[in-house]
């Protein structure tokens, strides 16, 4: 299956202006449908359309403002304006990036801004204290055909006044018109768990900070806060929106054979290159090094102000000051966007490279900094174009397919991962050498996810899991090499060992105490259908890494799986039965089995998808067993005291919301534990999409970034209705999507709720959308919402928008009636 995929990497303020795509391999396994069906991807643009009665051209070319009234001593009065237009030329020697502007009193932060016009008003506070009125209103992403320059000086209104408060109190109002969102009573407005700002540097910086301690606010804590702590939100939020901005989602769906080209093959060419590609650097990391800039390293926090000033040239070709890490990475991706345009204007001619990066980087084109800039430019021109023009071989491939001839092989994966060789599309893939998994850069991805996993409860918690729940499927484990099973290795404390010659896996060994720094954790594995077919030979390694770490003479303490085995012993339970860690389905059996529940509405709660969850997924498979045993009263003894449950996802070419498997996987998981223990039980979502940088967010987390980068992002929706009957059931596939991961995690808000009513079924345009192309969709989604309020999940519904999809519902009756009158 072939993905096109576009991603926005502009992070001013969480503004994305660029759009990205990819192109990728997926397999669908049976049982297994989290490879959403081909199709585009591209940037998430968190912001909503033009003003009524507001062109698309006059929106996206207005003038940055920044007045500062009425100065309080020290503060500097500033009247600037830009009026961008057009796209660079090659004879430019600078590009014009985007006007960003924002200074910080004592005390306070506030957010640099840019886009459309800002206004900030500065009256008099006193020490320490802060008072806020911050309202965003977010703006759609660059039509097609228009340039990025025109975009950038087009969106968001930013409005910060800073006025008097009592001491000690920090007041905050603060709305976003955002699709509907985020409402009054939403605790969770930029993500995360209790506050309590600590600022740190990661030895193994991730892309993008970690806002964990947003969760939770309300007005008590933010009456608490001084200025200094309240500055420190501000930058958080600033981080939480670059990331936001920075997200990566689909554009629409593939259409077989056809080759991307002007600004899709653009967007797609730096999608490709942001990662490093085996031994060719990374176009935005080669860039960044030409000014001694670490692009990890101002990823891993972009709200936060720069600590050095930013190199000169680089100010002046953003023609702006840079104030934070965000505003870096943005000018560097801008920068990388315009080389890139400038070769695709060239007819991607290597020739042409020596004098481009000369008139995007005056002064510096000859220098040994830009080896490796030329390097990746050689890498697009040489490899990565003609590979994506050979796309046109997917219809070739399928028709010789179906005529009996060969079909030339190639290898699969996530092209978007920093594996563009990949590509073309149009093969016949092969997948891995399953005796090679994990492979050894996996080892590298599964200890960071589980070093992030650990940490993260440490942190929200005071203390190490005993026990987690990780599900595994086989579509994942044939792109990444094995990420899963080596995060279950680290968790135990044990690692694989290689055959030198040829790098197959011969075995594994453990990892002493003192070297591993930490207890081992006991980990109960779900493993999916196709994972148990493909790689039959892994299970018996996992029931030797479990073996090992149970038979290890350690401290219990130290070692929990141990631990629970000697507990279990007492219980007089099966020694062999003790040692199960490894479950599935019965054998040539696929699935979870609550979507059926879910699409014949036969549930009540948790206890109804736990029963199903343990009857599906409830056999047991060693090395001693591996065609599988019933082992369901086991399965349910382990589940019972998971403390957190996991599920990862290796790219950003899909997302939670894309298929039923996560929710019936993921989510499953998550409401059987609670049903079985009676407790909240933690939800982590591992994202290894940049291998180098692994990070683990809460479930609850994740559903809030998929919601605003992609289910209500206007870009998203009409591309996806570009595609007529198929785009409609894709839409109402993904409120479907929506509603099971509520029924099972509880992951949905009612603002959230409400945004989707709004977008999907009650927004006119829409309307007539599904009237014309799939009025069995519209039919679908305001049912699916009108039962979400039936059952409590959306708990406090505006009654005028629960009236507004009851007479959706009558009309789209009269939409089929009318349908079916028209039938010959």
């Amino acid at each position: 299956q072939h993905h096109h995929h576009q991603k926005n990497e502009n992070a001013a303020d969480g503004e994305a202006k660029e759009a990205h795509s990819h192109h990728s391999h997926s397999h669908r396994s049976e049982g297994e449908g989290q490879e959403a069906d081909s199709n585009h991807l591209h940037s998430h643009h968190h912001h909503g359309d033009p003003s009524e009665g507001e062109s698309k051209e006059d929106h996206n070319h207005h003038s940055h403002i920044h007045r500062h009234e009425e100065p309080s001593e020290g503060e500097a009065q500033e009247a600037h304006s830009h009026d961008d237009h057009g796209e660079p030329s090659k004879e430019e020697t600078e590009a014009h990036i985007h006007d960003h502007h924002g200074e910080r009193s004592a005390g306070e932060a506030q957010e640099a801004d840019s886009h459309h016009s800002h206004s900030h008003h500065h009256g008099e506070a006193s020490k320490g204290e802060v008072q806020e009125a911050h309202s965003h209103d977010h703006h759609g992403e660059p039509s097609a055909g228009e340039s990025k320059e025109d975009h950038t000086s087009s969106h968001h209104s930013h409005s910060h006044r800073h006025g008097e408060a009592s001491e000690g109190e920090a007041e905050e109002a603060h709305s976003h018109d955002d699709h509907g969102e985020p409402s009054e009573e939403e605790a969770e407005a930029h993500s995360h768990h209790s506050h309590g700002h600590h600022h740190h540097q990661s030895e193994e910086p991730d892309e993008g900070h970690d806002h964990s301690h947003l969760h939770g606010l309300n007005e008590g804590a933010l009456a608490e806060m001084d200025g200094k702590d309240f500055a420190h939100l501000i930058e958080d939020m600033d981080g939480y929106l670059c990331e936001l901005a920075t997200a990566q989602i689909r554009d629409g769906l593939h259409v077989l054979g056809k080759v991307p080209d002007g600004d899709t093959m653009v967007d797609m060419l730096q999608a490709l290159t942001r990662l490093k590609n085996l031994d060719i650097p990374s176009l935005r990391e080669a860039i960044a090094e030409m000014f001694g800039l670490d692009a990890p390293e101002l990823l891993s926090n972009q709200g936060a102000r720069l600590s050095f000033d930013a190199p000169s040239i680089l100010s002046r070709l953003a023609d702006r000051p840079l104030a934070t890490a965000g505003d870096v990475i943005e000018t560097i991706d801008e920068l990388a966007k315009h080389l890139l345009a400038l070769l695709a204007s060239d007819n991607f001619d290597p020739a042409a490279i020596p004098r481009n990066v000369t008139a995007t980087f005056p002064g510096l084109g000859d220098n040994a900094e830009t080896a490796d800039v030329k390097t990746a430019l050689n890498f697009v021109c040489e490899t990565i174009v003609p590979s994506l023009r050979e796309t046109t071989l997917e219809i070739t491939s399928l028709l010789g397919a179906l005529n009996g001839e060969f079909v030339p092989a190639g290898p699969s994966g996530s092209p978007t991962r920093g594996m563009a060789h990949l590509l073309p599309t149009g093969r016949n893939f092969y997948a891995c050498d399953p005796q090679a998994l994990p492979s050894m850069a996996a080892w590298e991805v599964g200890q960071g996810l589980a070093k992030e996993t650990l940490s993260r409860f440490l942190a929200e918690t005071g203390s190490y899991p005993e026990h987690v729940a990780l599900s595994v499927w086989g579509t994942a484990a044939m792109r990444t090499h094995g990420d899963d099973i080596a995060q279950i290795f680290a968790f135990l404390g044990v690692r694989p060992t290689w055959q030198r010659e040829n790098h197959r896996v011969t075995g594994v060994e453990l990892i002493p105490l003192s070297e591993l720094g930490r207890p081992r954790i006991d980990v109960t594995i779900r493993i999916s259908g196709f994972f148990r077919d493909a790689f039959p030979h892994l299970i018996p390694l996992l029931d030797d890494a479990v073996n090992l770490a149970i038979d290890a003479d350690e401290p219990p303490e130290q070692n929990y799986i141990r631990k629970h085995f000697i507990e279990d012993l007492a219980k007089e339970q099966d020694e062999g039965k003790a040692r199960w860690r490894v479950f599935g389905c019965p054998p040539g059996a696929y699935g979870i089995g609550l979507l059926d529940l879910i699409e014949a509405q036969n549930w009540k709660d948790e206890s109804d998808f736990a029963t199903t969850y343990i009857n599906w997924g409830g056999y047991a498979y060693s090395k001693k067993d591996p065609e599988g045993v019933d082992a369901r009263t086991e399965f349910t003894y382990r589940l019972s005291s998971v403390e957190v449950a996991i599920h990862n996802q290796d790219d950003r070419e899909h997302d939670i919301f894309d298929s039923d498997d996560y929710f019936q996987f993921h989510g499953g998981m998550i409401a059987t534990i609670k049903a079985l223990s009676g407790k909240e039980v933690k939800g982590y979502f591992g994202d290894s999409s940049n291998p180098a940088a692994p990070k683990v967010r809460d479930i609850k987390e994740e559903s809030l970034r998929v919601y605003r980068t992609r289910v209500v992002n206007p870009k998203w929706l009409e591309s996806i209705q570009q595609h007529g009957y198929k785009g409609a059931s894709e839409m109402a596939a993904t409120v479907d999507y929506l509603f099971g991961f509520d029924a099972t995690a509880g992951v949905m808000k009612d603002f959230m709720y409400e945004g989707v009513a709004q977008k999907y079924a009650l927004d006119k345009s829409t309307q007539e959308f599904y009237e014309r192309c799939n009025p069995w969709a519209l039919k679908g989604i305001s049912e699916r919402l009108l039962e979400a309020a039936q059952r409590g999940m959306w708990e406090s519904p505006d009654p005028e928008t629960l009236e507004a999809l009851k007479q959706t519902l009558l009309q789209t009756d009269s939409m089929l009636e009318g349908r079916s009158e028209q039938q010959p």
